[in-house]
């Protein structure tokens, strides 16, 4: 079965896929190339004639080098070859088991000593380029890049194929007769400008760029992995914000996004460039506070606020739930991503803080009943305020003090017995001090050990 995401682009049967790899299928390597020019003779893999595709394995697998295991895992996915792959597959690797494709790239990410074959790039773009011409401006020859291009995998659609939303439309809250008080939305408030951004709605967008208070931002969302990640796009270097959108493509179940000006891919959950021109460079996109609130917490925080209009110049069907309703009440992954669950289970959700020389993640279930957690994060002492209820959890700086929760709606109390306010871009004081909010957001468990976990920690349970 091949994984289809929601978006513009229809969902695609296994059988389509097939179809249209038959249809177009790759003209013919010499034999006499084939040990000169191995992407060439790996694309017979996608032949139009089934014969031609089990003579292509079978030379594969009697050439007895693993360089082509990254192209027979990539073919397990579309072709109907199953069988012979796995036995092919067995034969290089001598993994004696008969896998899905889902489980071979588990496998690959486990086993980076295995290198795929020169030009692997320039065969994987000639793969893809059949569902999509445009990929063709991510994979191309000797494209400059930092992660494993056998592990990028097809997220179920084109490029754009789910389209971020620019400098979307607003309305007041009152206007907002469409949102349930308990939606969740992502909210963001950046000098003095706050807005909602329904989930139910960037579930179908999973990114916008926008303005927020004077600044140029974009809320990188992967449905996938959970998290929102809210980043400044004024970057060294370029004349203009950069512009990002949607691939098409993951990388351990993980949205790779790209930027308009150079075309490269970026990892969502880091904010850095990982395939393409900009690969090296050093940029890694400043993070920004989000957080995720009921629509009812949000509005009543911040009576001022606006909220995205359905007017978003693409139909959808914005209910509740939609469209990855039956996702989000799975335990499963949608893509492959090898987890660890000593500590969590993969779609656990934590909180990450990405501000300090320690990233860290708390559990979100540490903030059952709405609670407030005193700690410290490499070397700043912290405080987090979190409802486990709305999934939201905000973080400051608490410069040596110790915070509980205040007596009115909004404060904290700390340990000298002064009240202090909470907004939503730093903790008041009442002689007007403030502690400056850290930039953090909610993620799945998966993503968060999968990206951070070695370099991070996560906080013991409280």
């Amino acid at each position: 079965m091949i994984e289809t995401r929601p978006s513009s682009f229809a969902a695609l049967s296994r059988s389509a896929i097939a179809s249209a790899f038959l249809l177009f299928g790759i003209a013919a390597a010499q034999q006499a190339n084939a040990q000169e020019n191995m992407a060439a003779f790996a694309a017979e893999l996608f032949a139009r004639s089934s014969s031609d595709r089990v003579e292509t394995i079978k030379a594969l697998k009697a050439r007895g080098n693993t360089d082509a295991v990254a192209a027979l895992i990539l073919a397990r996915r579309f072709i109907r070859e199953s069988e012979d792959i796995n036995e092919a597959l067995t034969a290089l690797t001598g993994e004696n088991m008969a896998l899905t494709w889902h489980e071979w790239m588990l496998w690959q990410e486990a086993n980076p000593q295995i290198e795929p074959f020169e030009g692997f790039e320039v065969f994987k773009a000639d793969v893809y380029q059949r569902i999509d011409p445009n990929f063709r401006l991510f994979l191309y020859k000797d494209v400059p890049h930092e992660i494993r291009l056998e592990e990028i995998a097809w997220g179920g659609v084109p490029k754009d194929g789910i389209p971020d939303l620019r400098n979307p439309e607003r309305i007041p809250a009152d206007k907002a007769g469409y949102l349930n008080e308990d939606d969740l939305v992502f909210g963001i408030s950046i000098n003095g400008d706050a807005r909602a951004y329904p989930l139910r709605i960037m579930d179908w967008h999973e990114m916008f760029n926008d303005v927020i208070g004077g600044v140029p931002v974009a809320l990188a969302y992967c449905t996938l992995c959970g998290s929102g990640i809210l980043f400044e796009t004024a970057v060294e270097g370029f004349d203009a914000p950069l512009s990002f959108g949607t691939s098409g493509f993951l990388y351990r179940s993980n949205k790779l996004m790209y930027d308009r000006s150079t075309n490269s891919l970026w990892n969502q959950f880091t904010g850095r460039p990982v395939v393409g021109e900009l690969t090296g460079s050093g940029i890694e996109l400043k993070a920004r506070p989000v957080v995720i609130t009921s629509w009812a917490n949000w509005k009543a925080q911040n009576p001022d606020t606006t909220v995205l209009s359905l007017n978003t110049g693409h139909q959808r069907d914005y209910s509740p739930g939609r469209p990855y309703g039956t996702y989000f009440a799975s335990p499963d992954l949608m893509f492959p991503a090898r987890v660890d669950n000593k500590e969590l289970q993969a779609k656990d959700f934590v909180f990450a803080l990405r501000s300090t020389q320690l990233d860290k993640a708390w559990r979100l279930s540490d903030f059952e009943g709405g609670k407030v957690i005193n700690d410290v994060a490499g070397v700043a002492d912290i405080v987090l305020i979190g409802d486990a209820a709305t999934r939201s959890v905000r973080a400051y700086h608490r410069d040596g003090r110790t915070f509980s929760k205040g007596g009115e709606t909004n404060t904290l109390n700390s340990d000298d017995g002064a009240l202090w306010t909470i907004t939503e871009e730093a903790l008041i004081g009442p002689d007007k001090e403030q502690l400056t909010r850290l930039p953090g957001h909610i993620a799945f468990w998966f993503a968060w050990a999968g990206y951070l976990g070695e370099e991070g920690e996560l906080a013991a349970t409280q």
